[in-house]
This record gives C-alpha cells, structure tokens and sequence, in this order.
C-alpha cells in the first residue's frame, strides 16, 4: 500500500513578529549595550598608549608590555622601524590575542550572534535571515581557530600573574622598593582570578582534557583535572561577563590612579 506524502509549509515570521506577550528583546539589547559598551571603551583605551602602567600596576589591556616608555617594557622604547602611521601603543602589539579568544568563544558567538545579527533574534521571533548557513562555511568557519587563541590566553595568565607580584612592591621614600598591598594590587588580582575562571572553563579545554577519553576517571590526575574544569565551565557564562567587566575596569582603575584622579590607598 503506498504512503502518501503530505508536506506543510510553515509560515514565515516578518523580522520582528512575534506572539510572544514577554518582553524577550531584553537579553539581546542588554547583550548588544554590555559588549558594545566593553568594545568602544577598549578600543579608545588601546589608542591612547598612556595612562596605563601607575606605580608598579600595569594595565591587563598592556600587558605584556613588548615595546614602551615604562619600566614593565621588555625591549625599552618603540623602535625605529615601526610606522609613522600607526600609533605608539603597547596594546596594538598584544590585544589580538585576548581579543581573539573572546570573539571565538562559544558562549559569545551565541551572544552576539543573536545580539547584533540578529540571528535568531530570539526564540520564535521572526529573524532577518531566511537561511541558516551555519559554522561550515567562510567567513564563520574561522571561528574554529578558537582552541589556538586558547592556548595564546593561558600564556597570558601566566603574565598577568607576574603583573600581580609586580603590585606588590612600592617604591619608599629612599627609593627602595618594599612589599605591600595596595587596592590596586587586590584589583589585578582579582583580574586574574576571574580571566582564570573564564578561560579555564572554556568548552575547548574540557574537551582538550578529557572530552575525547570513552574513561575520564582514567585521565591524567584520576580525572581530577577534568572535573575542576567542568565545574568552572558550568559557569562559563557569568565568568564571561564578570571577566570582561572586571578587565575594563583594571584598565579603567590604572588609568584613574596614573591621571591622579584615584587615590591608591595602601592596605599594608
């Protein structure tokens, strides 16, 4: 007996239309201002290539300082060869990488995929895009460089790390440095700490550790590691947002205290 084959068209949403009653546009629009936010603030802080380093602080968005006029430089001033055209920023030289990552992330492509193209705008919410071509096409293929910036963001934890020992001397009155503990000094660890948590919760390092084992419990470290990891990326979304935020504000804290307009209070 033969089947009979019935097909139904769907009707197709205009961009916008929508039944839901919710206010839905919320999480997009605060998504589209929180990033959009972060983005222009980062850019003009990576022009200005001053205010960044204060005592022994030196800006997340600086660091590591490869070229530049402060003592944090690895090779001392800017050399002769770089362009007249581009500006003397330490930032140009190294925010690609923390920069990268963040925009291969997992949890941000959904973010601003929905946030600023709208795709999908929202859950039975007509979207602009008729078509789904998804991540297997160019340019969006290239997201999959995602597990490489991961391994440029370990490194930088380790120099951002190094920045935090660095906040804790201080030059005395005879010139000597001494050990203590300034506000700033808890505010670039506490950078440290959530750009750790962030980027080891990361969907590509769990996979890295034990994603591809059929055993976990038979991984390196009994699976240990692999558990620690999972446990930061169940949270991998409130990381994301509490990293971004915190690494403007070192930026915008450093910035305040070299212009003079914070005082950094020594705690010890």
């Amino acid at each position: 007996m033969a089947q009979l084959e019935t097909r139904i068209a769907l009707p197709q949403r205009r961009f916008g239309e929508t039944r839901r009653t919710d206010r839905w546009w919320l999480q997009p629009v605060a998504v589209a201002a929180g990033l959009g936010a972060f983005i222009i603030y980062s850019t003009w802080a990576a022009f200005q290539g001053a205010h960044y380093t204060y005592a022994g602080y030196l800006s997340p968005f600086y660091s590591p300082e490869v070229f530049g006029d402060s003592a944090h430089a690895w090779f001392g001033p800017w050399p002769l060869w770089w362009p007249s055209w581009i500006p003397y920023s330490p930032a140009f030289l190294i925010l690609w990488a923390p920069g990268g990552f963040r925009l291969t992330c997992y949890y941000y492509r959904g973010a601003y995929y929905k946030a600023f193209w709208a795709s999908p705008l929202n859950c039975t919410v007509g979207k602009p895009l008729k078509g789904y071509r998804g991540e297997r096409s160019f340019p969006l293929i290239l997201q999959n460089v995602h597990r490489y910036f991961l391994y440029l963001s370990l490194i930088f934890l380790v120099f951002l790390s190094i920045d935090v020992y660095h906040g804790l001397w201080f030059t005395n009155s005879d010139g000597a440095k001494e050990f203590g503990i300034g506000v700033g000094t808890l505010v670039l660890l506490m950078n440290v700490i959530l750009l750790g948590s962030y980027t080891l919760g990361c969907h590509s390092l769990r996979h890295l550790i034990g994603g591809r084992k059929n055993c976990v419990s038979k991984t390196a470290g009994g699976g240990l590691p692999y558990k620690c990891v999972t446990c930061l990326n169940k949270r991998h979304m409130r990381f994301a947002w509490f990293s971004l935020f915190w690494v403007g504000f070192t930026d915008f804290y450093v910035r305040m205290c070299s212009m003079g307009v914070f005082t950094d209070w020594r705690l010890i």
